[in-house]
């Protein structure tokens, strides 16, 4: 029997339409606020512009990141670009942790050298980008949990709203009271909500990439599970991971009685043990790998195999 198991855009969704405008956005104002920064020298907008140049750069990986996953799979890459989308919210992740030091940096320093900045024209750009920030807010809320790259992306335009905020905020306290440190402290909050997140983020892309059993699925459940079906003697050499957002796999090796293999028993076994773990826990595997084998067939294993 042949199976071909075709990896192209399994569980993946097309958000192409949702980035692209998000996209369009996040780079108009983008060019508002570096206008704003190089006018009013403002460390809050300076770090909003930057933090906002990384989304730009971000939702544009997102974008193409969201047209790869699409591609069907081939011989040499049997998943596809599933894996892709996990890679570009790493690496907007590592911009964000980035961002997020330099800013803390810069404030302190700043703190005791406040430069003279123009509060009028700081709240005007903090209020663009506040409006465009809330605007791409929308057009992603919908999806931001369909996958690692939606999440990243809401992310960071979320982290831009709450920036602007803090711009509009210094520039008000500046205006009425006159403290121009005002700024810095904006700039310092800025960097403090973006670095747990950055850290939290770049944990969980670097468990896939590691290849880390999926969160919620506990394979030692998922062994003694296995041993209940009738027939099964053993299980071993168990593995799972997480390839893309909602594509979890598994893969054992499962020792079954010797009579299964001489009265045609194996099969109904495969079907049993597929079942088992796609229907029977929290985070079902829909795509599993199993090697029904007898009990001796061990011993022809490679030592790796546990």
């Amino acid at each position: 029997m042949s199976h071909n198991h075709d990896h192209a855009g399994v569980g993946a969704e097309d958000h192409r339409g949702r980035l692209a405008v998000a996209f369009g956005i996040t780079a108009v104002i983008l060019l508002a606020q570096a206008v704003g920064a190089v006018l009013t020298g403002s460390l809050a907008l300076l770090v909003d512009t930057a933090h906002m140049l990384t989304d730009a750069a971000g939702l544009l990986l997102a974008l193409l990141t969201a047209s790869l996953t699409l591609r069907p799979a081939s011989s040499r890459r049997t998943w596809g670009f599933r894996r892709a989308e996990v890679l570009a919210a790493l690496a907007q992740a590592a911009l964000l942790l980035a961002v997020g030091t330099y800013v803390l940096i810069e404030g302190v320093q700043r703190l005791f050298d406040p430069p003279e900045i123009p509060s009028t024209q700081l709240v005007v750009f903090g209020v663009i980008g506040l409006v465009g920030n809330i605007a791409s807010m929308l057009v992603l809320a919908g999806k931001r949990s369909a996958n690692f790259n939606l999440r990243a992306a809401f992310l960071e335009v979320l982290n831009d709203a709450l920036g602007s905020v803090g711009v509009i905020v210094a520039a008000i306290v500046i205006a009425t009271t006159g403290w121009q440190q005002a700024d810095s402290i904006a700039g310092l909050l800025i960097g403090a909500l973006i670095l747990p997140r950055a850290i939290k983020l770049l944990r969980e892309t670097s468990s896939v990439l590691l290849e880390t059993t999926p969160p919620g699925l506990d394979l030692d459940q998922v062994r003694a599970h296995l041993l209940e079906a009738d027939h099964v003697r053993g299980v071993h050499d168990m593995h799972a991971s997480l390839i893309a957002t909602g594509l979890p796999i598994i893969s054992a090796h499962v020792v079954v009685d010797e009579g299964c293999f001489k009265d045609g028993h194996a099969p109904r076994i495969l079907d049993n043990l597929q079942e088992c773990v796609a229907t029977h826990f929290d985070v079902p595997v829909e795509h599993s790998t199993f090697q029904i084998e007898p009990a001796g067939h061990s011993n022809h294993e490679a030592p790796s195999h546990a």
